[in-house]
């Protein structure tokens, strides 16, 4: 993989050999680590959207085979990977922030988004489509899973509730912190039968590990500053569905313990949206079953 600095890598630059790892400068807070590939003559754009905990990598077996017909593009989230990590007040790490911040990425890249298809899970899933409540043409479609668009706490896991208000916000935060490597062992795992489980690449399981911790703000900081604004932000998206424009497609893993189907079924049938179980699958249905995943951008390009 080469590596390029945000002074000397054109922010539209395309790698015709692979993934290519390089980092872009947004604004004078933000800069982020991203991944980038496609052909000479792409067929269309495709923007991965990665979660908690993950990093860029999540996506690189993914961008190696999609980037052979699609120019693929995915970058680490502020907090997560090597992307900057700056404190309040410069940046707040709610979800309308990572929508600003998705904008702000996709305009300093040029990404034609008349034929681009915006994958989101988990975090990733409500800033893009709160960024498509202003500009329903931001892509011709978004595919979004496994994440929370409405303020259900009861189809979320008993952690994941106690981060959207104290006090039990900070005590959760905390034993995050101190449990990052059981986190990071284990996450992708839970709920799944013994015949399902799967191994992290190494090379990501090693990034998330590495990349945890950095000037003052921990994957699991970024988490929580998320959460403590996630309820205002899914309220806004739920007041302001009928904006809703751009063409969704839901997906979610049958087996996903941290936010059950119920929430992403709500979500579909309130929006007129396709909506796929995939069984036997958990949260990460891009880990789990990549190949599910390629299936479902080259499907959204030929809808």
């Amino acid at each position: 993989m080469a590596m390029a600095s945000a002074a000397s890598a054109p922010a539209g630059a395309i790698s015709v050999m692979g993934p290519k790892i390089e980092f872009i400068k947004i604004d004078e807070t933000i800069t982020l680590r991203r991944m980038v590939t496609g052909p000479a003559s792409p067929k269309g754009t495709v923007l991965f959207l990665h979660g908690f905990p993950e990093t860029v990598i999540v996506w690189k077996q993914i961008a190696e085979t999609l980037g052979t017909e699609y120019e693929v593009h995915a970058f680490d989230w502020p907090g997560y990977g090597r992307s900057s990590r700056p404190l309040a007040p410069h940046f707040s790490y709610s979800p309308q922030a990572y929508a600003k911040l998705l904008k702000a990425y996709i305009e300093t890249t040029g990404i034609d988004q008349s034929n681009l298809v915006i994958y989101a899970s988990d975090i990733g899933g409500l800033p893009a489509l709160l960024l498509a409540l202003d500009e329903p043409t931001v892509a011709r479609k978004i595919i979004v899973g496994d994440f929370a668009p409405f303020n259900r706490p009861q189809y979320m896991y008993e952690s994941l509730q106690n981060l959207k208000a104290e006090p039990t916000a900070t005590p959760t935060r905390s034993y995050m912190n101190k449990t990052s490597d059981e986190i990071l062992q284990n996450v992708h795992r839970r709920g799944l039968a013994a015949e399902s489980q799967y191994e992290l690449p190494p090379e990501l399981q090693a990034d998330m590990k590495d990349c945890w911790a950095g000037d003052g703000v921990t994957s699991a900081d970024a988490f929580a500053f998320y959460y403590a604004r996630f309820t205002r932000d899914e309220d806004y998206l739920e007041a302001n569905l009928h904006r809703l424009k751009t063409p969704v497609k839901v997906i979610w893993g049958e087996r996903d313990i941290y936010i059950k189907p119920e929430m992403g079924k709500e979500f579909a049938v309130r929006t007129g949206s396709q909506f796929d179980l995939l069984t036997g699958i958990g949260h990460f249905p891009h880990l789990q079953d990549p190949a599910r995943t390629i299936e479902e951008v080259r499907a959204a390009f030929s809808d």
